[in-house]
């Protein structure tokens, strides 16, 4: 059996450095083939290199067996490869239908956009994916996440697509829809479509691959049948070592009261929240989606000033009514979203670690540029970033390295308490550890560090006491070692009520 498409031996450099040597990888019509490595492994380069994106400097790409060579995206789609990124290029201001058949709209015989064709021909291909309620009339900027993706899909199936690359489809998607995701990769599949999966979500692999490929350093390490794999066996490959704890959590006394909450409210959204975090300690805070966590952090951090209660930072109370205030403060605030919130992409690595303290690196309304640079670089070295400098775009980074970048750019300003508001999405187990590890030595000099995550196993292993969330209140603050996951997992769906201290809010 030929495969639907095989890469052999890619190679590609951009400038000095070598991100792909000597790559094969190929995928069968009909198969989910998983392609795994950390950040920085080659992944990226080569999802673009197959579909028409970057051009290989060695190797050749085969579709059905012959050689083809692409210009651009345009001539790999048009061969019937299509790639859903992991941030959706959508217009949010068109329909859905027309994001669906953007640029390749059906036309009437006299040339005009054929409307009613081009609905119905929607319409069918969102009941293909499952999707029997979302309107082809509705304006995507309307859409979740989770329907933005299936408009996605269907748009490179609107093109028949036989490859459909997927670039972490779940990363932004809450259990529901992962499991709706899934159950669409597998109508897809038994369609005879060819699936290349790219996550670093090892149950989903397990769940939904036939095949995986692990990259590293830009090297292929191996290709193996999912069922004669483990876990451990992944990790090793993926990083050149076992990893026998990928949560390094080191016992750490507790120091002085850095953050004292009392009562906190924000009108509609959280209400009466009140907990201390001390010097050197990990309070994680876990709850389902829209149980008040991210919001609880920005209203900490003066996004969303509170209606109510009280903030002290060091015992002395702090009016935290807006960012500059909560900086004064001594809060700092990595977000959920690094890539909106966090960084400014096009710019290089330099102007994003400074931009949080320009003011102390400002004379005159002119900046240092050489105590920015001289930052920059102490921050490539401290948190071991992957970059060719500090002139690098962010944009052109890993997501594991640019979430170093945002961690670095907060810490510039000498935090007292740190915020972290999934800390580790979207990024390799690598990275992960890596970020872990670093949550440590940073509890370990003493600053207070506040986690939020969606991921239970992660609250679980970083954290030394647990703030469970329901419906905007506190549902119980749980310490280490009475944290399980299913004593935290009750928490987090009981119905409302007094919160159950298992460890106590002082």
């Amino acid at each position: 059996m030929t495969p639907i498409l095989e890469l052999k031996n890619i190679s590609k450099a951009f400038g000095p450095v070598k991100v792909l040597t000597g790559v094969d990888f190929d995928l069968y019509a009909g198969e989910v083939h998983a392609l795994m490595g950390e950040n920085g492994a080659g992944k990226s380069t080569m999802i673009r290199i197959a579909s028409g994106d970057h051009r290989a400097d060695e190797g050749e790409i085969r579709l059905d067996g012959e050689p083809r060579r692409f210009a651009g995206p345009r001539e790999a789609q048009a061969e019937g490869i299509a790639v859903v990124h992991q941030e959706l290029l959508l217009f949010p201001a068109l329909s859905v239908a027309e994001n669906v058949f953007l640029g390749h709209q059906p036309k009437t015989a006299g040339g005009f956009v054929d409307w009613a064709r081009m609905r119905r021909e929607a319409r069918e291909l969102l009941d293909r994916l499952d999707c029997p309620n979302l309107d082809v009339d509705q304006r995507v900027s309307k859409l979740s996440v989770a329907d933005r993706q299936r408009v996605e899909i269907a748009r490179a199936l609107s093109r028949n697509a036989r490859v459909l690359i997927m670039d972490e489809p779940t990363a932004a998607l809450a259990e529901a829809d992962v499991r709706r995701l899934l159950e669409v990769i597998r109508r897809l599949r038994a369609d005879g479509v060819g699936i290349v999966y790219v996550s670093h979500r090892m149950n989903e692999i397990f769940e939904i691959a036939d095949r995986v490929t692990v990259l590293r350093d830009g090297r292929s390490i191996g290709t193996s049948k999912v069922a004669d794999v483990t876990e451990g066996s992944l990790v090793s490959m993926m990083v050149g070592r076992d990893i026998h704890q990928l949560f390094p959590k080191v016992d750490i006394p507790r120091g002085e009261t850095r953050l004292e909450v009392s009562g906190l409210s924000l009108a509609g959204v959280i209400e009466d929240i009140s907990f201390d975090l001390h010097a050197g300690e990990i309070l994680g805070i876990a709850g389902l989606v829209g149980s008040g966590r991210t919001e609880l952090a920005q209203t900490i951090f003066g996004v969303t000033p509170a209606t109510a209660g009280e903030i002290r930072v060091d015992g002395a109370p702090r009016r935290i009514a807006s960012v500059r205030d909560a900086i004064a403060a001594g809060i700092a605030y990595v977000p959920e979203d690094r890539g909106l919130h966090g960084l400014v992409r096009p710019q290089p690595l330099r102007e994003n670690v400074s931009m949080a303290i320009l003011d102390r690196l400002t004379r005159y309304a002119v900046v240092d540029t050489g105590r920015e640079q001289r930052l920059a670089s102490e921050a490539i070295e401290r948190f071991s970033i992957r970059a060719r400098d500090a002139r690098q775009r962010v944009g052109q980074l890993s997501g594991g390295n640019q979430q170093k970048v945002v961690l670095a750019k907060w810490l510039a300003t000498d935090p007292k308490v740190l915020i972290l508001d999934e800390p580790t999405r979207g990024i390799d187990i690598g990275a992960k550890t890596e970020i872990h590890r670093l949550m440590g030595e940073l509890a370990r000099k003493g600053l207070a560090i506040l986690m939020i995550s969606s991921e239970l196993p992660e609250v679980l292993g970083m954290s030394d006491r647990i703030l469970v969330m329901r419906e905007g209140r506190l549902s119980a603050i749980v310490d280490r070692k009475d944290a399980t996951p299913d004593s935290v997992g009750a928490a987090m769906m009981q119905t409302r009520r007094e919160p159950a201290a298992a460890g106590g809010a002082r």
